[in-house]
């Protein structure tokens, strides 16, 4: 069981929240993932560490209530517990002296678009963020990427703070503008696959972070499966980040989606439990009511 030491919310149906999770906050590298069950008999669902403090043995997560376990972790407040979080997987990103290097998250995508950032800044870069969401409270983590030095290009797709339009649209200019050596995409999939695009003229090294289903995280299972460069990877081994400009981002989103009309059932089964059956669902990871469980 892991302890929730913070929970807040930081825009509409998302959640910020901190766990303490020691062994895996001192092992932690840029671009790595946590696997996340939320309750004992729930699914695993993968999460990007944006933040990691060894000194408090915490890490940061970044969750949106979209399906039926992203709703559930979201109701938990401080004090709660997960049952499980595994990790740190995958493969750190690769931080080095690229010279000036491009950040682009969209919507939630920012929260694994920040650890990026940071230690790119932290190695000597000059880094530039692009961030978009559909509106202002959409814009994830604006000041605290500009807390680290970096210079932050907010969008929003309605006009409504920042740029008006699409991500895509500031990477064009800045790529017009300045001489980007690496440009990193995180967020949904049909906008890593544009941001691929506007950089592919250009040749522009590119690197995508790539979302596929996930269930294990160690290969095992196989439904992180993705094509890069027409050659069979696995994105929780040997991702998540990989060449952009190899990446089949029409399988990719084709594999997401495959099983929605499941999602949206377990999703409309939580909504139609009454209060109390609602809540016997997180009994067990809460508070001092919470048991421990087999993994």
């Amino acid at each position: 069981m892991y302890l929730i030491v913070e929970a807040e919310s930081i825009a509409p149906d998302v959640r910020r929240i901190v766990v303490e999770a020691p062994k895996i906050a001192k092992k932690h590298s840029a671009g790595q993932f946590v696997i996340v069950r939320v309750t004992p008999d729930g699914e695993r669902i993968p999460l990007t560490i944006a933040e990691a403090d060894p000194s408090t043995g915490t890490i940061t997560l970044f969750v949106q209530a979209i399906g039926r376990t992203t709703t559930l972790m979201s109701e938990l407040e401080a004090g709660d517990f997960l049952v499980d979080v595994a990790g740190p997987l995958g493969r750190a990103s690769e931080v080095k002296q690229y010279g000036t290097a491009v950040v682009v998250g969209g919507g939630l995508g920012t929260a694994i678009a920040y650890p990026i950032a940071r230690a790119l800044a932290a190695a000597g870069n000059r880094v530039i963020a692009i961030i978009g969401g559909r509106s202002r409270e959409y814009v994830l983590l604006e000041e605290q990427l500009a807390a680290h030095g970096i210079e932050v290009i907010p969008c929003t797709d309605d006009g409504s703070y920042g740029r008006p339009g699409f991500v895509t649209e500031a990477l064009a200019d800045v790529i017009d503008a300045e001489n980007v050596a690496v440009v990193f995409a995180t967020g949904p999939v049909p906008m890593m696959g544009a941001v691929a695009e506007v950089t592919r003229p250009d040749g522009i090294e590119t690197i995508a972070s790539l979302n596929p289903i996930m269930v294990d995280g160690t290969g095992m299972c196989g439904g992180c499966r993705v094509e890069v460069g027409g050659e069979t990877k696995f994105a929780c081994v040997d991702g998540p980040e990989f060449d952009a400009h190899q990446v089949d981002f029409g399988l990719l989103q084709r594999r997401n989606t495959s099983y929605r009309a499941f999602e949206t059932k377990r999703l409309q089964d939580l909504e139609s439990l009454d209060a109390a059956h609602h809540e016997q669902v997180l009994a067990p990871v809460r508070g001092a009511c919470a048991t421990e469980v087999d993994a």
